[in-house]
């Protein structure tokens, strides 16, 4: 075994925000008490984007995981609770469908509940496949439950996320990574020093002052001022595949009910969203300008607004891809720095945490052995094709052609893998399993039922079951949900009593 002479000792995270202090947190966390320093450089000449504010289940377990109370959290960020998202007009215009976190159903000797449903539909059943959601239902009723009143009920395996002001999570997180040992430098990075194989050594800071380290992590968002300025990765552009390259955004006054979901809804090019917050409503519109302007955008999401405008529409332009080398050398890339998808399923705060997790997982010393970064470079990159792809099946599937985007987007490019996944759900409503899996086969049921895509049967298996005794625990098991469910409190009534955040001047 080597001796750990070799080891990694100082970390550098250039760029702040979301990104670089979840980074800072999460390191800060595991190499609390040692001698290994942690300095996060944050310039005051570079803003925040901050284009998404709603989150995956998963931030939350990486929120419990460095041991943050969980309410002081809800309440520090002005978060509001997340069953899922209801897409309106995605499929056909006047229609909607909701896609939640979670189980559907319950398997039945051994049968995928989706099937079991695919069978009661040929039967004539016309219950939805989300009338079986607890998450749905909940949403539906815009309720939000008791988790200490849920055990041994339909409620006990639900999944949900958060909305939250990612400003005040990057502050949040800079206080908790400073409380652990973590230093922050307030300064501009005005060039960057490099060894002779090429590996970052120096940090050159406006004033003329310096940092050092062992490792860095590019948090500088879209410019990537480490890992493509300096050590030229490259960048991987699939806009062919997702088309749209812009963004505005608006924040607008609090909603009077605050929905326990994120709103998105299709537009002339693309779609807008809708999240709501203790504090205010966040609100924001991607298209592609190939289709309309700017000016054309602002105009649209101000008219959706339901709320009162608090600033001015901000247009924001980016490009759909990833960094070709997300690990290259002594530099990760997170956040925008190292990628960006379209916040149609607010995975990026997920991708920021997922590359933390397997870059400790793939830890390496100041060697750098190129094979742990292959295979992080590798896992990172299906997780990003995976995710583009689910992205994709959300337009390609469309029956919309009421404009010039959505007639392309019916004909859109496909990947080999998306390709091969619609031809086997069409026909079998079977799911083929990913490489790395964000979303599972019941993620891709919801969303593809939603946008009208109907296998051409279900499993034959299936008629091996009593379909008498089939309806009824489907019916038996529909009924217990909407019973626990409507005797939660209204997600309204739940902040109130147990997570509000302080009062703010706005």
């Amino acid at each position: 075994m080597k001796s750990s002479d070799n080891r990694i000792t100082q970390f550098v995270v250039v760029g702040g925000g979301t990104a670089g202090w979840i980074a800072a947190a999460t390191l800060g966390n595991v190499f609390k008490d040692t001698d290994v320093s942690i300095e996060v450089v944050e310039s005051p000449e570079v803003g925040i984007i901050g284009v998404g504010e709603a989150t995956l289940p998963h931030f939350l377990t990486a929120i419990r995981n460095l041991g943050i109370d969980e309410v002081d959290f809800i309440r520090q960020t002005q978060s509001t609770f997340k069953w899922g998202i209801e897409f309106a007009d995605w499929a056909e215009k006047g229609q909607s469908y909701f896609h939640s976190f979670g189980k559907i159903g319950r398997q039945i000797d051994g049968h995928d509940f989706y099937q079991l449903w695919l069978k009661a539909r040929s039967e004539g059943d016309s219950v939805s496949l989300m009338e079986h959601s607890p998450e749905g239902i909940l949403a539906g009723q815009n309720r939000f439950f008791l988790p200490h009143k849920a055990a041994q009920t339909p409620l006990a395996a639900v999944g949900y996320a958060l909305h939250l002001d990612s400003t005040l999570v990057g502050q949040y997180l800079s206080r908790y990574a400073q409380s652990a040992g973590v230093k922050r430098t307030e300064a501009h990075v005005e060039s960057v020093e490099q060894d002779a194989e090429g590996n970052i050594t120096t940090l050159k800071l406006k004033g003329g002052e310096s940092v050092s380290g062992d490792f860095f992590i590019d948090c500088t968002g879209f410019k990537g001022l480490l890992i493509e300025q300096t050590l030229k990765a490259g960048y991987e552009d699939w806009s062919h595949f997702l088309p749209c390259n812009r963004a505005v955004t608006v924040p607008s006054a609090k909603a009077e009910h605050t929905a326990p979901y994120t709103l998105a809804t299709a537009r002339e090019a693309g779609w807008t969203w809708r999240i709501p917050l203790q504090h205010r409503t966040g609100n924001g519109y991607v298209y592609c300008s190939d289709y309309i302007s700017d000016d054309e955008a602002a105009n649209t999401l101000l008219n959706a607004l339901d709320t009162k405008p608090l600033g001015e529409p901000k247009v924001i332009p980016f490009l759909t891809g990833v960094r070709r080398k997300i690990w290259h050398k002594n530099c990760l890339a997170l956040g925008l720095a190292q990628g960006f998808l379209e916040p149609l399923e607010s995975t990026a705060i997920h991708l920021v945490s997922r590359s933390v997790a397997m870059f400790i997982r793939h830890f390496p010393d100041r060697g750098i052995h190129s094979t742990l970064v292959d295979e992080f470079n590798r896992r990172m990159h299906g997780e990003y094709a995976e995710i583009r792809d689910f992205l994709v099946m959300h337009y390609c599937t469309t029956k919309r052609n009421d404009t010039p985007f959505w007639q392309f987007c019916q004909n859109m490019p496909q990947s080999e893998d998306l390709q091969r996944k619609l031809a086997v759900f069409k026909a079998s409503g079977t799911v083929v399993p990913g490489v790395e899996v964000l979303f599972e086969a019941v993620n891709w049921q919801m969303v593809l039922t939603g946008m009208g895509v109907v296998p051409e049967r279900y499993n034959p298996t299936v008629d091996a079951l009593d379909y008498a005794a089939l309806r009824a625990s489907m019916a038996a098991g529909k009924a217990a949900i909407e019973k626990i469910a409507a005797t939660q409190p209204t997600h309204d009534e739940f902040i109130e009593r147990f997570c509000k955040a302080p009062a703010v001047t706005m």
